[in-house]
């Protein structure tokens, strides 16, 4: 009589448990998307690879706060696969906003920073990007595999 009840008593706390993942899960995804995170990326720049300032600075990755809150990403880095690395001095993205990280040279303004770079960093036919918390703690990554227009929105 026991494992009658005890079978059934197992598979309601089974299905409880799977109901309660399946909750879980959209709310994760819905706060992930809520936050700070990746945006765009113009990974290869338009036109011949001159390497002039202009050229490189159209190359780009979009950061955007889909917060409500000002964040401020003092100490926060940008990487590539290779290694380069970008790490925000103090810059405070408003809420809703962007920030776009140029690779080439150029002075701090609203919306736009600058890596200060002579020579390109994000590859044309595959890379990663991933922006990384202070502590070392990933946030947020968006990778492309090969070249089309050159852009990737990656949320």
């Amino acid at each position: 009589m026991r494992i009658r009840t005890a079978v059934p008593l197992a598979l309601a706390a089974t299905a409880a448990l799977a109901g309660s993942l399946l909750v879980a899960a959209p709310a994760s995804a819905a706060a992930h998307q809520g936050g700070v995170h990746l945006g765009r990326i113009q990974y290869d720049s338009p036109g011949k690879d001159t390497r002039s300032t202009a050229s490189l600075n159209a190359e780009w990755v979009e950061i955007h706060n889909n917060t409500k809150a000002k964040f401020q990403l003092k100490g926060y880095k940008l990487k590539d696969n290779t290694g380069y690395t970008y790490t925000f001095g103090s810059y405070n993205v408003s809420p809703g906003k962007t920030v776009r990280v140029h690779t080439g040279k150029g002075r701090t303004s609203p919306g736009h920073v600058y890596w200060n770079r002579g020579s390109y960093v994000w590859n044309n036919t595959g890379d990663k990007a991933r922006l990384i918390k202070p502590s070392g703690k990933l946030l947020d990554s968006c990778s492309w595999t090969k070249s089309s227009k050159g852009t990737k929105n990656c949320h």
